[in-house]
């Protein structure tokens, strides 16, 4: 009896309908109230308001300096808000369980989220082109529009997203639950980081936070498009499946003669060779010239060459002569004299 993880997953059964979320009137209320916090924040930096204040306050404290034993540990941690490695290992997960229900739509809406992610908070920082904490100039000053890319936070926004993922496409209340408390804590953990390492502003954090945040209450919008995709491209696979399996065969090509028989393929002889000097009389091979020399050996292997290799036809004078060149007539004799 198999024992193995695999025998036992292939004998789970697939869950019959999986459940598409919808934007029901809590997921756009809470829309609305992150949406509103985030135009809080953004407006709260350009007044330079207390909230800048209290950003240059733990700046100057430098949280890595009063713990420095946390410093080893809290820079691999960080590394789970990093766009990179986090999108590869979600994607790995998605693609198996794509594989396993048979659609496409884990995979679509990862990609959904990481691209709408990327629009909005890169439109952010750049367009407010804010200069992170170890690039700070004037002591109490906002530090915009200065060429930066800090605000919000890159790190914290993507670990809400790349992780909240997984609570998104739960097929099951508990696992929903269970997921949704495990991305809760990295998505905080990774914006406390940053403020930690001195990377990041509070308030980068809490945009950065808010940003993920509305990219997941706003992915059920997102739905029918990810739905049409799936169609086409698992429509684009049949048609191309069905074109592979009743393409034409080919079959080999046999040249035939006009009569309908194939044409005959010459094959050389080979002579051996005793060391005499053996010829062949060429009556034999052309009526009407019987009585002519013979052809020696050589003659007839380079014959034989010829017939399986052939050669362009060459006029008449190029022609080899098969008799040997002079005149065939007997030398003329002396008259005879006297009586």
């Amino acid at each position: 009896m198999r024992t193995d993880i695999f025998a036992r997953l292939d004998r789970e059964p697939e869950p019959p309908k999986i459940e598409i979320p919808r934007m029901s009137r809590t997921r756009a209320a809470l829309f609305g109230g992150t949406l509103a916090f985030y135009i809080a924040i953004v407006v709260a930096v350009l007044v330079s308001s207390s909230l800048v204040i209290l950003d240059w306050k733990i700046m100057l404290f430098r949280p890595y300096q009063q713990w420095p034993d946390l410093h080893a540990f809290l820079d691999y941690f960080v590394v789970l808000g990093q766009r990179g490695p986090t999108a590869v290992m979600i994607a790995a997960w998605l693609g198996w369980r794509s594989w396993r229900q048979h659609t496409l739509r884990p995979l679509l809406v990862l990609g959904a989220a990481l691209l709408a992610l990327n629009v909005t908070v890169g439109a952010v920082k750049l367009g407010l082109g804010r200069l992170g904490p170890h690039y700070a100039t004037q002591i109490g000053s906002a530090e915009l529009f200065a060429g930066g890319d800090i605000f919000p936070s890159g790190h914290t926004a993507n670990a809400v997203v790349t992780w909240g993922i997984l609570a998104y496409l739960a097929t099951t209340p508990r696992a929903r639950r269970y997921l949704s408390i495990m991305s809760s804590v990295v998505a905080l953990g990774v914006g406390a980081t940053t403020v930690y390492l001195g990377t990041h502003w509070l308030s980068d954090v809490l945009l950065g936070w808010a940003a993920g945040l509305l990219i997941l209450l706003g992915l059920p919008w997102f739905e029918p498009l990810i739905g049409r995709t799936e169609r086409t491209v698992l429509g684009l696979r049949d048609r191309l499946r069905d074109r592979w399996r009743n393409r034409p065969r080919q079959t080999p090509v046999v040249p035939v003669a006009v009569g309908g028989a194939p044409w005959p393929v010459p094959v050389p002889q080979e002579v051996p060779h005793t060391g005499e000097e053996v010829c062949e009389p060429v009556g034999a091979g052309h009526p009407g010239r019987a009585g002519a020399p013979g052809r020696p050996v050589g003659q007839l292997a380079a014959a034989a060459q010829l017939t399986a290799q052939p050669r362009p036809h060459g006029v008449r004078s190029e022609r080899t002569p098969v008799t040997p060149a002079g005149s065939r007539r007997p030398p003329r004799s002396r008259p005879l004299t006297g009586g």
